[in-house]
């Protein structure tokens, strides 16, 4: 006994999370799809950035595994 509350907050949770509709912003929305330009640029500078910060070390298996690249 004392199920009811319980599943009667759960159905109205369920139905509150069913037909809830945020407000959506369809410009960044396109934004996204699109794929900006300055989007793309702040990657391949965070990539550049990555590559360099590893540049300093040296991979002992380079040469070792060179032929199967």
């Amino acid at each position: 006994m004392g199920r009811g509350r319980q599943k009667a907050k759960a159905t109205r949770q369920a139905r509150e999370m069913k037909y809830y509709s945020p407000q959506t912003d369809y410009s960044a929305l396109e934004r996204e799809l699109t794929g900006s330009k300055s989007g793309q640029g702040f990657e391949r500078e965070r990539e550049s950035a990555e590559r360099e910060e590893y540049s300093d070390y040296e991979d002992p298996y380079d040469e070792e595994y060179s032929d199967e690249r």
